[in-house]
């Protein structure tokens, strides 16, 4: 009779103790953090009304254009035409009193070229067009794309200049660097071996569709193979010292261009 009082007090502070447990509020399972954005999806994120709206960005050099004069006689016009390292290029410093013309736009891959190609190239009239691209391809700035992609877009661009009678100059796809803390997200993005791959591929295709190679990627390298570190304060864009280099190539590429243009 004892055992069975002392199993049924037992029992009732099993079922108290539930009880007690019962009425204790559920402890909320803790969200997961969302994992912090790279640079490149911050940057991709902050142009979706770009994509959106104007995918080639149409307005940005519009005005420019309209202003622009037709090329005057024996004028020998020269469009550079690219991304940000074109953008950036301050041309009238390094060409002074040549018609040469900007229109490059910060961050563009090809896909975005191809869209404007006609209004800021083909329609300006020059006599050839200076090609750097290819970089912001291989970092994915409008989505992941492959090296076949990329060089079908370069293929489109050369079919589309020479269909108007415009000489094109490829210019390699600048080298990289990963020396400083600033550089190491842009070099991570653009693996060397798909720079030299790519690289490789549109020195072909100039030899066999004449185009002219202007190679800035042999120049600028240092003995690890990667951007000589004092040509860009970032590891990606150059600077004076920079396009310093780039300028006396551009001018070689160019004469060349002429040379064989026809015009």
């Amino acid at each position: 009779m004892k055992s069975f009082r002392t199993l049924a007090k037992l029992m009732c502070a099993v079922l108290l103790c539930r009880g007690a447990l019962a009425q204790q509020p559920a402890q909320p399972t803790p969200e997961p953090q969302p994992k912090p954005l790279t640079a490149l999806e911050r940057y991709r994120q902050s142009k979706i009304p770009i994509y959106m709206n104007d995918y080639g960005q149409l307005a940005r050099h519009r005005d420019a254009n309209d202003a622009l004069k037709p090329p005057a006689p024996g004028e020998n016009r020269i469009v550079f035409f690219g991304d940000s390292i074109t953008d950036g290029w301050k041309l009238a410093d390094y060409f002074p009193g040549k018609p040469y013309v900007n229109r490059g736009i910060s961050g563009q891959t090809t896909p975005q070229m191809l869209v404007r190609f006609r209004e800021d190239v083909i329609d300006l009239q020059p006599k050839a067009v200076v090609i750097l691209a290819g970089t912001n391809d291989i970092a994915g700035n409008t989505g992941p794309m492959t090296l076949e992609q990329i060089e079908a877009n370069y293929t489109s661009l050369a079919e589309l200049a020479a269909a108007n009678h415009v000489k094109v100059i490829f210019s390699s796809v600048l080298p990289v660097y990963n020396y400083t803390p600033e550089s190491q997200e842009f070099f991570n993005d653009r693996p060397p071996a798909k720079i030299l791959e790519l690289n490789r591929w549109l020195k072909n295709y100039s030899a066999a569709h004449d185009c002219v190679y202007l190679d800035y990627f042999s120049a600028m390298i240092d003995d690890k193979g990667m951007l000589k570190k004092e040509l860009a304060d970032d590891g990606l864009h150059p600077n004076p010292a920079g396009y310093k280099i780039m300028a006396p190539l551009a001018e070689t590429a160019i004469a060349k261009a002429l040379s064989t243009s026809g015009n």
